[in-house]
C-alpha cells in the first residue's frame, strides 16, 4: 500500500491563490478601550438561523488576545477602492485606525466608514483549528450599502470589474 501523498505548504498556497474572495476588516475594542483589527478573507456565513458567521485568525496575530478576550466584534466587508485599509490591516502596526474613518455601534464597535457592509457580531464560540482560531459571530446588527467589493486573488487585491476585464 502506498501513502497518500504529501501536500507542501507551498502547494496549498498555490492553489488556495486560485480562489477568489471577498476581503474584510475584523475590529474589536479591547477592556482598555484600545481598537484592534485585522484583514480577513477567510469569512463566510454559517446559519440564517440563528444568524452566524465565522472568520479565522491567526493565533501568533499581535490582535489575537482582543479577539480572544472580546465579547463583541465588527466585521465591515471592504468596497472596491479600500485596497489600502485591507493593506494597512493586514500589516503588523501598532496603529492600524490612526486616520481610519470609523463608526462606532451602540456598543463602541469600530465599523470602517465606506465599507460596502457592515455586520456588528456577539462572539458565539471559538475554536482552535491548526495555526489560526474560528471566530463564530450571532449578527447582532447588520448594514448594507453600494458599490463594488475589493477582493483577494492571486496574492492581491482587486476589483471585480478589473478581473473580469483584465489589461492587454
Amino acid at each position: 500500500m502506498t501513502a497518500p501523498p504529501v501536500v507542501t505548504s507551498q502547494d496549498f498556497r498555490a492553489v488556495m491563490a486560485r480562489f477568489t474572495s471577498g476581503v474584510t476588516v475584523v475590529t474589536t475594542t479591547d477592556g482598555r478601550g484600545a481598537d484592534h483589527g485585522f484583514t480577513a478573507s477567510s469569512f463566510t456565513s454559517v446559519s440564517l438561523d440563528p444568524p452566524l458567521i465565522l472568520v479565522c485568525l491567526a493565533r501568533n496575530a499581535r490582535c489575537h488576545p482582543a479577539f480572544e478576550q472580546g465579547y463583541r466584534f465588527g466585521v465591515s466587508v471592504l468596497a472596491s477602492d479600500q485596497g489600502p485599509l485591507a493593506q494597512r490591516f493586514a500589516s503588523s502596526s501598532d496603529d492600524k485606525f490612526q486616520d481610519v474613518a470609523v463608526t462606532r455601534t451602540g456598543h463602541g464597535t469600530p465599523l470602517i466608514q465606506g465599507a460596502l457592509c457592515t455586520l456588528e457580531c456577539e462572539t458565539d464560540a471559538q475554536y482552535e483549528s491548526g495555526d489560526h482560531t474560528i471566530l463564530v459571530g450571532r449578527v447582532a446588527e447588520a448594514e448594507s450599502g453600494e458599490g463594488s467589493p475589493l477582493v483577494w486573488y492571486e496574492r492581491g487585491f482587486h476589483s471585480l470589474a478589473a478581473l473580469s476585464h483584465p489589461q492587454a
